[in-house]
Parts: structure tokens; C-alpha cells; sequence
């Protein structure tokens, strides 16, 4: 073999090895030859996706999940398909869902432009305000009080940005710490470290109820982003979108989505039975009335 063929053989070698991974196959299909399907939780986004004292998953988006799941196995006929569950974080479920390890992402992921990129998202089931959680004692009311002082939000979430981009937030200079996981950022500020935690309301509020003195905390402030949460799982898989959408869609004009939400967002939830006592606001039930996947940017349109 001449040296020019040798080079052109190695050369198609090295591309083929650096070309883009194959696609995964259809979703549908390799749930049905695997016989399992694989549900990515959060830990600690009470009362969304979170673990009981047992700790087992629970939540709003769990519930929901599990009746996609139910779908999935009467359209596919496996009545006795397998569901395996893989804790996710914020810096690492949209890697394990494009990746293949994560079927149906159950957490508290808000749906944007930019994850829409790389993943698809199932019709929005929550709409939440991002906002602070701050100790009562420590008398902040605003961004403007967080100036110089420690500020927390989660890894991979979007908190700080956001604040950084609001009119208010712009000229404040504040000292960034980031927690593992929401339960890590909610611990920097009950110990201090953080005078402030920047997060959905859903989620500070969850945290709050089931922290050690409840009473001694407010969520406050500017509203920073109004964000869709939603189920998060593959993109460009239109068959598997098809059964998901259905079966949320279902929910939403049987009335089972809105007694969910009432069972966990208006009723005493495990593992201390805590009320949140947070009825469901308009921006949620004009989602559920009219069901679609419109990214956070449709709900902050600048007036």
C-alpha cells in the first residue's frame, strides 16, 4: 500500500472515530427491547421532585411521571415494563438525557430557548417566579440590600444570571455561593454563609416548610424570570413527544393534574406533613387550561 493510500485509510479512520456519536434509537423502541424505562429524580425540589423519609421519590412531577409511565406501557403492551430510578442534579440531568441514561427527566427543570437546543420538554405543568429566600431577622427586602453580602444559588441553575441580567440586580455587587443541590443552597443559608438564596418559589417555599424553624424566613423581592417547569426528556424523537404530550394532556382536561397540585401544593405532604398552602396561581392555570411547551422567554416578553 502506497504512503498516500496509508494516509487517506488513516485519515477516514480518525474521522469516522471523531464523527458525532450515532443517534439513540427511537425512545419507544428502546424501552420496549430493554424492557425498562429510566426515571431521572431530584433529591431535595419539594414538592416537585424529592425524597421521603424513606427515601423514595415524591412529588407533584413524580405522581405525573408515573402516569406517562402507564401510558407508555399501554401503548408499547408491556404491562410488566420496569421503572429504574437515577437521582439527577442541575448540573447534570440534561447531559444524562441526551446521553441516553435518563428517559424521562422528573424534576424541576425549567424549559428556555437554550435547553430547547438540546432537549425536548413536555407540555408546561408548572409556572413558578424566581425569587430570594432570606432570614426575616435579616431585615432584606430587595436586591439592592444584597449588596457586598453572600448570595446562593444551586450549580447549574440559571438564578444567578438572572439576577445579574434584571434592571434592579445590574449595579449590585454581591458575592456568588453555590450549593451542590437546593438542600445544600437552603443549608448556607440557615448556617449563615448566605444571606440569600435565589430559586423558584415553589422550591424555597418547600424548603422553608420542612426547614427547623420555618417562622424565621420569607421569600422576597423582585420576581427575576417567570419560568415554565416541565418534564424533560430527548428531542427530536416525535413518536416518544406523541405518547408524553398525550398523556399530560389527559391529565390536564380530566382534572387529575389539578388534584395533584392540590395534593401537593395544598394539602400536608411526607415526610413532616407540612400544608405549603400555595393555591395555584393564574400563569399555572392558564397552562394547564391551554397546554403547550413555550419556553421562558415567551413569559418575559419586555413591555
Amino acid at each position: 500500500m502506497t504512503l498516500h493510500r496509508t494516509s487517506l485509510l488513516i485519515a477516514a479512520t480518525l474521522a469516522t472515530l471523531t464523527a458525532a456519536p450515532p443517534l439513540l434509537a427511537n425512545t419507544l423502541e428502546k424501552i420496549k427491547t430493554s424492557g425498562s424505562i429510566t426515571l431521572g429524580i431530584r433529591e431535595s425540589s419539594l414538592p416537585l421532585s424529592y425524597l421521603d423519609d424513606k427515601q423514595q421519590p415524591v412529588g407533584y412531577h413524580i405522581d405525573l411521571c408515573n402516569r406517562v409511565v402507564d401510558a407508555i406501557r399501554a401503548q408499547l403492551k408491556l404491562p410488566g415494563l420496569k421503572v429504574a430510578i437515577t437521582p439527577v442534579t442541575s448540573q447534570n440531568r440534561i447531559p444524562l438525557v441526551t446521553n441516553g441514561t435518563v428517559d424521562l427527566e422528573c424534576g424541576s427543570t425549567t424549559n428556555n430557548e437554550a435547553r430547547q437546543k438540546q432537549v425536548a420538554f413536555a407540555p408546561t405543568t408548572y409556572v413558578t417566579n424566581v425569587r430570594m429566600a432570606v432570614k426575616k431577622a435579616s431585615g432584606i427586602q430587595s436586591l439592592a440590600d444584597l449588596k457586598g453580602k453572600p448570595v446562593a444559588s444551586t450549580t447549574g441553575t440559571t438564578s444567578i444570571q438572572l439576577m445579574r441580567a434584571h434592571k434592579k440586580g445590574q449595579s449590585v455587587d454581591f458575592r456568588e455561593v453555590y450549593g451542590k443541590d437546593h438542600a445544600d443552597s437552603f443549608l448556607m443559608l440557615e448556617t449563615d454563609r448566605a444571606v440569600a438564596f435565589i430559586m423558584d418559589d415553589n422550591l424555597l417555599l418547600g424548603l422553608i416548610a420542612s426547614s427547623k424553624a420555618p417562622a424565621s424566613y420569607a421569600v422576597v423581592g423582585e420576581t427575576l424570570s417567570v419560568e415554565p417547569i416541565a418534564i424533560m426528556f430527548r428531542r427530536d424523537d416525535p413518536a416518544f413527544k406523541k405518547v408524553v404530550d398525550g398523556a399530560v394532556k389527559a391529565m390536564m382536561q380530566n382534572g387529575e393534574l389539578h388534584a395533584l397540585y392540590k395534593k401537593w401544593f395544598e394539602s400536608p405532604i411526607p415526610p413532616k406533613g407540612v400544608n405549603l398552602a400555595f393555591p395555584m396561581t393564574q400563569a399555572t392555570r392558564n397552562a394547564l387550561n391551554l397546554p403547550g411547551d413555550a419556553p421562558a422567554e415567551a413569559y418575559n416578553t419586555k413591555k
